[in-house]
């Protein structure tokens, strides 16, 4: 198996986390207790519950976006390229980033 075979298929098990991930907290959005059966307290809990929800929707939509272009980039023949100065990404720094698109200098 390449080594690039092996950040392809670290990308494909990462974009499942990603949509499992993305599908089980929309479902938990989509489909709340019924707020009317609530106590106030309840309420005042649970809207923060929906927010920190909607915060880890949007990491995971992020994460899944950083994913997929990566996958893009292996089919470009451009993956492993920082984006930033042409440069090889150093093996280590995919091996821990494998969505990553840029060199350790260049990082944001």
């Amino acid at each position: 198996m390449t080594q690039l075979h092996q950040y392809e298929q670290a990308l494909q098990t990462l974009k499942q986390e990603y949509q499992a991930r993305i599908d089980k907290i929309s479902d938990h959005i989509s489909h709340p207790q019924d707020q009317l059966q609530r106590h106030w307290d309840d309420q005042a809990v649970a809207a923060s519950r929906d927010e920190m929800r909607k915060a880890l929707l949007i990491e995971a939509e992020q994460g899944l976006a950083q994913v997929n272009a990566a996958l893009r980039r292996i089919e470009l023949g451009e993956y492993g390229i920082c984006v930033e100065c042409a440069e090889k990404i150093d093996d280590n720094r995919l091996k821990a980033v494998p969505y990553t698109a840029y060199c350790i200098a260049h990082a944001k």
